[in-house]
C-alpha cells in the first residue's frame, strides 16, 4: 500500500486503537467521525464498516453506525435520570438501558457546575458521558423536562421521630427526609412532591392515599409511579356525554344486523371491540366479516375527546380495575359490541380460500347487532362438546384453513405461560394461576391478524398514511447474546444465515424437554426487539408478515382509531354530518395527522411501553402480596440472571423474580464469568447459571415494592435439581491477594458494601 504522507496512522486502525478513540472521545463517534480521525478514503471506508460489524459480533463495541461506544458501556451523549444524592453528589443512571432486566444499568457521578442550580432526585438531564477508573462520570448539558409527577411512598417514623418517605420503587433503595408530613400517618401510602435543595433537600406531603395494602393500592401505585392520566377533564366526559346522541344512519351503512356475528372474550372482559362471523363460500373457502366498534364516528379530530385518547394513548388493564383511553359512555357501552344491541361498526369483509390465503378484502361502514357474548371457555367447551351453534362451528372450519396459512408462514412460535391475578368480591387475591391457550384464543388471534393485514394492504393500494405495527428482526448484538447463551447450554446458533423466526422454531420444536424448552423461549423472547408504531414500514418479524397494522382495538388503542380514519378518507366512508355543533363534521385523518404522523406514533409508543411496564409493576405486587404469607416455604426455582453481586431466579410454576445475594451463597469465594453467566465457586467449582432449576427458601416478599428475595436451603449447592447444561470450565485464581468490592475496598469473603435495610409495613429505618 502506498503510504500516504500526512496520514501517521498507516492504513485501516487496529480494533484497539479504534476503541481507544472511541474511549478517549469527548463527542459522540460514529463511522463518519471514526473514518475522518484515521483519514481514511475510498476502499479503507468500506473496508471500516467490515471491521466494525466484526468488532460488534465480538462484543467488543455496541450502538449503530451513527454513534457507537464500547460494549456494555454508555453512549456518549445520553439522557440520564438522578436517582440518588450520596455525600452531596447526584448519582444518575441511563433513562433508557438495553440489557434484559437482569443486568442493572450502571450509576454514573455527575459533576454538576458551579453556576448551575442543584440537581435533586428525579430530575432529567442531557449529559456527556466518560468512563474514569471503574467508573462513570456525568457532565450535564442540559436539565430536561421531568417526566415523572409527585413521589410516592410510605410515611415512616425513626427512633427520633424525623419522618421518611420509604420508596414503593424497588429500584429506589434510600428513603427520603419528609420535611412536612401534613395529615399522613405513619405506614400510610402518600404522594408528595420535593422541597429545599442540595444537602437540604427533603419531601413534604401533598396527598394521604391511604393504606398502601388495601386491595385497590396496588395498581394505584403503578398509576401515580408511571404518571397514568386517571380522570377524565369535566369538559372531555360532556363532550362524550354529546357524541352517545349521533344518530346512525340506515342509509349509509350497510346492514348486518342479520349476520349472527358474536364477540368472544374473556369472560371478565369490561369492553367488546370485536366479533367475527364466517360461512362457507361453497367452493372450500369462506367468506368472513370483522367487525370493529366504529370509534372514529364518535371520537372526531381535534376535539377535547380526541386529544384526551391521544395523551392516554391506551387503556391501561390490571386485575381490580381498567383505565380506559375513553370515558365509560363510549368504552364500556355506546361503542362496545354487546349482545342484541344496535351498533356502529368498521366492517372488514374477507375472502379466504382453501389454502387459507385472504385473497379479497373490503371494508364498509355499518350497523350491527351481536348474536352473543361468549367468553373463550364457554365457547371452546361447545365446540369440545360438539353441540356448539352453526356460526361458531363455521368459525372453527375457517380458521383451520387460517391455521394452515399461518403454519406455511412460520411465524414465531412462543407458548409461554401469562400470569393471572384472581380477586375476591372484596378485591383480595382468591388465586394466581397461568392462563389457560385454548383453541378459542388461536380463532380469534387469526381473524384478527387477518383482518389486521387486510387493513394495511387495502390502505397501501390508495397510497394513503399507515400506521404500520413494526417488530424489526433481532439486533446483532442480541443474537450475539443469543448465540453466547445457545454455547452455556450446548447448542449452536449460526450467526452468517439469515436470521427468520422459521429457524428459531425449528431450534425449539427440537428440544424434547418441556423445561428446557421454556428456557429457550424466553432467551428467544429476550433476543427480540421492542415492537413499535411508525409510519414506515418496516415489515413485522414476529408474525412473518410484510405489511402489518393495527385495526380490531379502537377502543382500547389510539393507533387503531387512526387507521380506521385513515380507512374513512380512502374508501370514501364518510357519515352525514352531525346536527351538533360541538361535534367535528370530519371522522377521517385531519390535515395535523397526515402531516405529524411520525410524532403522534412514537408517543403512542412510548404510552404502550408506560402501560405495559405499570401492568408487570402491578402484578409484581399482587405477587409479592400472594407470597409474603408463605415466607420461609421452599419453591422450585429457575435462574434467570447472573451478575456479580448473586443472581435471579423466578418460581417456575407462579412467576414471581427474586434476588439471591451472593453474600448468602456461604463463606466460599464465588467468581462472576460473564461469558458463561455463570457464579464459580473458586474452591468446590459449584456452579450457578441462568437456566438451573433449584430448590429456593424464600426470604422476603414485599407487596409494597413486588420484590422478592430468596436463599438456598440447609445444604447449599446439594439443593440443586436440574443442572442446566455444560458447566463453564473453572479458572484458576491467579490474584490471591485480598478480595476488594467495586469501589476498592478491602472485604471479607465476597460480601460488599451493605445497603440499606429496612422492615417491611411500619418498620424503622437501620
Amino acid at each position: 500500500m502506498t503510504k500516504r504522507p500526512h496520514n501517521k496512522f498507516q492504513g485501516l486502525p487496529s480494533k484497539e486503537q479504534i476503541l481507544e478513540f472511541i474511549r478517549a472521545s469527548e463527542n459522540v463517534v460514529g463511522k463518519r467521525e471514526i473514518g475522518k480521525h484515521f483519514r481514511l478514503k475510498g476502499q479503507e471506508k468500506i473496508a471500516l464498516k467490515a471491521l466494525l460489524k466484526d468488532m460488534a459480533e465480538e462484543g467488543l463495541i455496541d450502538g449503530k453506525k451513527s454513534a457507537f461506544h464500547r460494549m456494555g458501556g454508555v453512549p456518549k451523549v445520553t439522557v440520564l435520570r438522578v436517582v440518588d444524592i450520596e455525600d452531596g453528589e447526584p448519582i444518575a443512571i441511563p433513562e433508557t438501558w438495553q440489557p434484559d432486566d437482569a443486568t442493572p444499568p450502571p450509576r454514573l457521578r455527575v459533576i454538576e457546575r458551579k453556576k448551575q442550580a442543584a440537581l435533586r432526585k428525579g430530575d432529567r438531564i442531557l449529559a456527556r458521558t466518560e468512563e474514569a477508573g471503574k467508573g462513570w462520570l456525568a457532565h450535564p448539558m442540559r436539565k430536561l423536562p421531568s417526566t415523572e409527577g409527585a413521589l410516592l411512598g410510605i410515611v415512616e417514623f425513626d427512633r427520633s421521630g424525623q419522618a421518611w418517605l420509604a420508596p414503593v420503587d424497588k429500584k429506589i433503595r434510600s428513603s427520603a427526609r419528609v420535611s412536612d408530613v401534613g395529615q399522613a400517618e405513619e405506614g400510610q401510602l402518600v404522594l408528595a412532591e420535593p422541597a429545599g435543595r442540595g444537602r437540604n433537600s427533603t419531601v413534604k406531603v401533598t396527598e394521604v392515599l391511604g393504606d398502601p395494602l388495601a386491595p385497590r393500592s396496588y395498581s394505584l401505585i403503578a398509576i401515580h409511579k408511571y404518571g397514568i392520566p386517571f380522570n377524565f377533564p369535566d369538559e372531555v366526559l360532556d363532550e362524550a356525554d354529546e357524541a352517545t346522541r349521533l344518530a346512525l344512519s340506515e342509509e349509509q351503512r350497510e346492514d348486518l344486523r342479520n349476520v349472527p356475528i358474536v364477540a368472544i372474550d374473556p369472560a371478565d372482559a369490561r369492553d367488546h371491540d370485536d366479533a367475527i362471523w364466517a360461512e362457507p363460500d361453497g367452493k372450500g373457502g369462506f367468506r368472513a366479516i370483522v367487525a370493529i366498534a366504529d370509534v372514529s364516528f364518535y371520537v372526531r379530530p381535534d376535539s377535547k375527546l380526541d386529544r384526551e385518547a391521544r395523551k392516554r394513548g391506551n387503556s391501561v388493564y390490571f386485575p381490580d380495575r381498567v383505565v380506559p383511553m375513553l370515558p365509560e359512555v363510549l368504552s364500556a357501552d355506546v361503542c362496545s359490541l354487546k349482545e342484541g344491541e344496535d351498533r356502529a361498526a368498521m366492517a372488514c369483509h374477507l375472502h379466504i380460500d382453501a389454502g387459507g390465503r385472504v385473497t379479497d378484502w373490503r371494508f364498509t361502514r355499518a350497523l350491527v347487532r351481536i348474536a352473543g357474548n361468549i367468553a373463550y371457555e364457554d365457547a371452546q367447551a361447545a365446540i369440545d362438546a360438539g353441540d356448539a351453534p352453526e356460526n361458531l362451528r363455521n368459525l372453527w372450519d375457517a380458521w383451520a384453513l387460517l391455521a394452515k396459512a399461518r403454519a406455511d408462514r412460520d411465524p414465531l412460535e412462543l407458548e409461554l405461560p401469562e400470569r393471572r391475578v384472581i380477586l375476591d368480591e372484596q378485591g383480595k387475591i382468591a388465586e394466581i394461576a397461568v392462563r389457560e391457550r385454548l383453541d378459542a384464543h388461536r380463532v380469534v388471534e387469526d381473524f384478527m391478524i387477518a383482518a389486521n393485514v387486510a387493513a394495511a394492504k387495502a390502505l397501501e393500494s390508495k397510497a394513503s398514511p399507515v400506521v404500520y405495527r413494526i417488530h424489526e428482526p433481532p439486533t446483532r448484538e442480541k443474537l450475539i447474546a443469543l448465540r453466547e447463551y445457545f454455547e452455556s447450554i450446548g447448542k449452536n446458533l449460526a450467526l452468517g444465515q439469515v436470521i427468520t423466526p422459521s429457524l428459531f422454531n425449528r431450534m425449539i420444536k427440537d428440544i424434547g424437554d418441556p423445561s428446557e424448552k421454556g428456557l429457550v423461549m424466553e432467551a428467544v423472547l429476550r433476543s427480540q426487539t421492542q415492537a413499535y408504531y411508525g409510519p414506515k414500514n418496516a415489515g413485522h418479524f414476529g408474525l412473518a408478515l410484510g405489511s402489518y397494522a393495527h385495526f380490531t382495538s379502537p377502543i382500547r388503542r389510539y393507533s387503531d382509531l387512526l387507521v380506521h380514519r385513515a380507512l374513512v378518507d380512502s374508501f370514501g366512508l364518510e357519515q352525514p354530518k352531525p346536527k351538533s355543533k360541538a361535534i367535528p363534521a370530519h371522522s377521517g385523518l385531519s390535515d395535523k395527522d397526515r402531516d405529524d404522523l411520525g410524532k403522534i406514533t412514537d408517543a403512542i409508543s412510548v404510552t404502550e411501553r408506560r402501560a405495559m411496564e405499570a401492568e408487570r409493576d402491578t402484578i409484581d405486587r399482587y405477587v409479592a402480596a400472594w407470597l409474603s404469607a408463605r415466607v420461609g416455604e421452599v419453591f422450585k426455582t429457575r435462574i434467570t440472571g447472573v451478575q456479580k453481586f448473586g443472581f435471579f431466579a423466578t418460581i417456575v410454576s407462579l412467576g414471581g423474580d427474586g434476588l439471591v445475594p451472593i453474600s448468602t451463597l456461604g463463606r466460599e469465594y464465588f467468581r462472576y464469568d460473564e461469558a458463561a453467566h455463570a457464579l464459580i465457586g473458586e474452591d468446590s467449582g459449584e456452579s450457578y447459571t441462568v437456566g438451573d432449576v433449584l430448590d429456593l427458601r424464600l426470604a422476603e416478599a414485599n407487596p409494597l415494592t413486588g420484590a422478592l428475595k430468596f436463599e438456598l436451603p440447609e445444604g447449599g449447592g446439594s439443593q440443586k435439581v436440574e443442572p442446566r447444561g455444560r458447566r463453564p470450565e473453572r479458572k484458576p485464581r491467579t490474584n490471591k491477594g485480598p478480595k476488594k468490592d467495586r469501589q476498592g475496598k478491602h472485604v471479607v469473603g465476597q460480601r460488599g458494601r451493605p445497603g440499606n435495610i429496612r422492615h417491611q409495613g411500619r418498620g424503622k429505618k437501620r
